[in-house]
């Protein structure tokens, strides 16, 4: 087998069958960060750096790692040029990374690209992705419609966003493409250092005074409905602490009140207050019939320098499989027995075996999400479809998510899976767990049909 060639990841000949049955499928994505202002304005992307790298922390940690200067990943006064070339010096150093494999798919099924990116290679590279830049035929909507056969997407937005790039991208699409999802975390984060900053943002946004918690999840409620009326069919939140769902209202707004005049606040009470933000979202969720992500197991801004210097989101982020999410987890979805449709995602493969387990109990609403961040990689979602399968049902997967800022990942993150879909079904088939044609469903549901159900698209 040669690097990325018909037989990548997929070992076993029902395997590559199933994959030519679903490769084609279109691109349904339930779950990425997606710049749609970049898609509603639809200018050319200026450079092969910005469309590869600029938006993407994976490629940044890994050239850090490798010892690439910050001024050449971050940096201001580095061109695009320089960046792209430094990242070309160090890329053959990535290999067993999936970002290794991932903008090498990009290159070849997108621009036409076979050779490896290097110091050698990388001017030639750089200069020939930037003249198909150049074209209209690489603008962001002609790449969506077009060679990523992008469907339906979900971006994810704030509670406070007015979603008008939403309104233009679709406008310009003719129909309805880009969702937005409302992630209201700044609001339920208490801990966070600008909370109240964020609080009076709030108030300047919806032209109110938050005195109570009732005046805060009013204003909640004003959102959703909002987000509603753009064609929202899910929220999203990132679960750092475990929360229970039982907190009484009147605890959690004696502690919202405290936070408000400046009081510090001892850990029971965030807890309280965000388990009580959290289950009021929930409560708005199941009214609607939208779809509650809980993104657990991410352990934020570890590294105080680089957050001192950039701020979250630039690659300083970990794992920790010791925090136990079971206790408050089970409490919080017997709150919502069957009345809510919950997808988990975790970080760390030591809390796959009890998400598993967790969702088996809890019925057809509970789904697993595809392997997150550290774990979407062939090993992460192989390991997770086997163990999906053996504990749980590979037909209640939520289906695959790209979780990415960056558009191309509609095609080499989808691929990688869909591969390492196909490779494992068909693995089942070779050992006689399962006939073929039940393989093809599977494959299709996951990839494409039973996404697209779970999700309301």
């Amino acid at each position: 087998m040669a690097f990325l060639d018909d037989r990548y990841l997929i070992t076993n000949a029902p395997g590559m069958k199933i994959f030519d049955a679903v490769k084609d499928l279109p691109v349904v994505d339930p779950h990425n960060h997606a710049n749609v202002k970049e898609i509603a304005d639809n200018n050319c992307y200026s450079d092969a750096w910005q469309l590869f790298a600029a938006t993407d922390h994976y490629v940044w940690e890994i050239m850090r790692k490798r010892g690439v200067p910050e001024s050449l990943i971050t940096g201001k006064t580095a061109s695009p040029k320089e960046k792209f070339l430094a990242l070309a010096r160090v890329f053959p150093e990535f290999a067993g990374n999936a970002v290794y494999e991932w903008i090498h798919l990009d290159l070849k099924r997108y621009f036409g690209i076979e050779e490896l990116l290097s110091e050698k290679t990388g001017e030639k590279i750089y200069n020939a992705v930037n003249e198909k830049l150049a074209t209209d035929a690489y603008r962001p909507q002609a790449l969506l419609t077009g060679p990523l056969n992008v469907e339906a997407m979900c971006s994810t937005d704030d509670l406070i966003d007015t979603l008008e790039d939403h309104d233009r991208a679709n406008a310009a699409f003719g129909k309805v493409l880009v969702r937005p999802t409302w992630r209201p975390d700044k609001g339920m984060k208490i801990f966070a250092a600008d909370w109240r900053s964020y609080m009076g943002k709030i108030e300047e946004r919806f032209g109110v005074k938050l005195n109570c918690l009732q005046d805060l999840f009013d204003v909640v409620k004003r959102s959703h409905d909002y987000f509603a009326e753009r064609n929202c069919v899910a929220s999203d939140h990132g679960i750092e602490i475990p929360l229970r769902g039982d907190y009484e209202y009147a605890d959690a707004d004696k502690v919202f009140k405290k936070a408000m005049a400046g009081e510090a606040l001892t850990n029971d009470e965030m807890n309280c207050y965000m388990g009580a933000f959290l289950t009021e979202c929930a409560r708005l969720n199941s009214e609607t019939g939208w779809v509650t992500q809980l993104h657990l197991g991410a352990v934020r801004d570890v590294r105080k320098s680089l957050f001192d210097a950039m701020g979250p989101d630039v690659g300083g982020d970990i794992s920790n499989h010791y925090l136990d999410y079971a206790p408050a987890l089970c409490n919080f979805l017997n709150q919502f027995d069957d009345k809510l449709k919950v997808v988990l995602y975790c970080l760390d493969q030591g809390h796959q075996a009890t998400l598993a387990t967790i969702s088996r109990a809890f019925g057809a609403k509970l789904s697993l999400g595809s392997a997150w961040w550290l774990c979407d990689t062939p090993i992460g979602m192989r390991r997770q479809l086997e163990y999906i399968g053996a504990v749980d049902t590979l037909m209640n997967f939520a289906g695959m998510v790209s979780d990415s800022r960056k558009l191309l990942s509609y095609g080499s993150r989808f691929e990688m899976f869909r591969r390492v879909l196909s490779d494992v079904l068909g693995d089942m088939v070779g050992r006689g767990q399962m006939p073929e044609e039940i393989a093809f469903n599977i494959a299709r549901s996951i990839a494409y049909d039973g996404t697209k159900k779970f999700w309301n698209f």
